[in-house]
């Protein structure tokens, strides 16, 4: 499982034109899920994603949580984050999740990050989505299962 944090300013996910989720201060956060990901590996990544202390305190230190900033997420599911670009020009994603399996982990990430943060807004599974953000820094951080908790 991947995770793309952007500390962000503000950030808004669009289908066909129509905003379908916005949020001011907190994550935008793109989700790849792989082949061999579960329940208690996405777990450990919402545990891991929410604790993170990366919003600066008043002596510019980045200490803070998103519970601390009362920070807001937004969560788009981004299966390219599992391109396997090593042969040729055209990425293979193989790797992904199929498709039913990670929209269901997609879902389970959604509700396990409503539990702890009070404003959890999300994109469309297999939609073309566009999305806007200003990235706060920019600060991003890439949250890996494989290299975290194997």
């Amino acid at each position: 499982m991947k995770f793309v944090i952007q500390r962000v300013l503000e950030a808004s996910v669009s289908v066909d034109s129509e905003v379908i989720g916005q949020i001011d201060k907190g994550y935008m956060v793109l989700i790849g899920v792989g082949q061999n990901d579960t329940k208690e590996i996405a777990d450990k990544m919402v545990k891991k994603m929410v604790g993170l202390r990366i919003f600066e305190d008043e002596n510019g230190k980045t200490n803070l949580s998103l519970s601390d900033v009362n920070g807001q997420m937004l969560l788009i599911s981004q299966f390219t984050l599992y391109a396997n670009c090593k042969k040729g020009n055209r990425p293979s994603f193989i790797e992904s999740g199929a498709p039913d399996m990670a929209e269901e982990m997609y879902e389970y990430i959604i509700a396990k990050c409503k539990e702890s943060v009070p404003v959890v807004e999300k994109g469309s599974f297999g939609a073309d989505m566009k999305v806007s953000l200003v990235n706060d820094g920019p600060f991003t951080i890439v949250l890996d299962s494989e290299q975290l908790f194997s």
